[in-house]
């Protein structure tokens, strides 16, 4: 199953991380990422600030993935890598100067993230003459703080269908929506177009667009709303805000999923068969036009599909054998496409 992860700062200090770290776990999220090299980031003790980062992320249940350098040893007064093991860090992210064995003598005790932009067919090809387990590597996009510098959904993709048929798992970074990180403070996206957008459709466009493991938030927090349709989507479902006409109203109290052959034309709720399979017959309504997000219920004219719930992928023809019966709201619309393949839905 995909996951959504946090980035955590030491210049954000530890009481706000904190906070961060509580509204995360609320929304079931299982990794946070931090560096360990930003030449930015000032802190009193930086050994003491940097210990009590790894005591919240283990006290939390979070899987630390830290970005290293090659000061970051001194700065922490460990002499090798390997002494990190003592600490709450799972995944270590390295970047250049590493040999493929040294890399597979890292992943004994780690799981080694790559930076995906610069890892080479070459390495993957010393890695495998070394036996490398590929279920310990993973491949970290990085984030692009200057406008116009990030990546594109398609480059993304391309580079992750490579790594993920070697069996790599892919991460990638989303900008925030209320607390951007300085200095620049424009967000922090993988993906160029995500920079200012919407956090859920970011995320969900990285997970089935772009073939990402796990996605990251870039910035150091995201609003109530976010956290909230993250949480959302960590337990498999979307919630659609939507208008339903009084007498359906029981639509609403209940996670609707669409089924796994999934259909280009309509969003097909696995859980209102039983409804026709009761025997419950829907008299005919009004013909109404059909457009994109409009919610649908299947009439007596049906037969046996009678009572079943349909949500408009695109514009339609009208058809008499479905009741109309509300529309999801347009700026909800964006997310119909990515409701797929046994996701779940939920309207309020």
């Amino acid at each position: 199953m995909r996951q959504f992860g946090i980035s955590l700062y030491l210049g954000t200090g530890y009481d706000k991380n904190t906070k961060i770290v509580e509204k995360a776990v609320q929304a079931n999220v299982k990794y946070a990422f931090t560096s360990l090299h930003i030449p930015e980031e000032r802190v009193g003790d930086y050994a003491a600030e940097v210990d009590k980062l790894f005591g919240l992320c283990k006290n939390s249940g979070l899987s630390l993935i830290a970005d290293v350098g090659p000061r970051t040893l001194e700065k922490l007064g460990y002499e090798s890598l390997r002494e990190l093991k003592r600490t709450s860090i799972s995944h270590l992210r390295i970047d250049y100067g590493f040999t493929p064995r040294q890399i597979v003598d890292l992943s004994q005790d780690f799981n080694v993230v790559f930076n995906a932009s610069t890892l080479l067919d070459s390495d993957i090809c010393e890695l495998k003459k070394l036996n490398a387990d590929f279920s310990r590597l993973g491949a970290c996009h990085n984030f692009y703080p200057k406008p116009l510098t990030g990546l594109s959904l398609k480059k993304t993709r391309t580079i992750n269908e490579n790594l993920r048929r070697m069996g790599i798992t892919t991460m990638a970074f989303v900008p925030g929506d209320r607390e951007l990180r300085g200095p620049l403070c424009m967000g922090l996206p993988t993906v160029e177009e995500h920079r200012g957008g919407d956090i859920l459709l970011s995320t969900l466009q990285l997970r089935s667009d772009c073939l990402t493991d796990i996605v990251f938030l870039g910035d150091i927090d995201i609003s109530d709303g976010s956290w909230s349709k993250i949480r959302d989507l960590s337990q498999g479902y979307v919630t659609l805000k939507a208008e339903i006409e009084p007498q359906y109203g029981y639509i609403k109290e209940q996670i609707h999923h669409d089924r796994p052959d999934s259909s280009e034309y309509v969003i097909r709720s696995q859980e209102s068969r039983t409804y026709s399979s009761q025997g419950r017959l829907f008299p005919a309504e009004e013909l109404k036009a059909r457009g994109k997000g409009s919610i649908s219920v299947g009439n007596e004219k049906y037969l046996r599909y009678s009572g079943e719930l349909e949500i408009a992928r695109r514009d339609l023809e009208p058809e008499s054998r479905v009741n109309v019966i509300g529309r999801v709201v347009v700026q909800d619309l964006q997310y119909l496409d990515y409701i797929t393949d046994g996701m779940g839905l939920r309207f309020v």
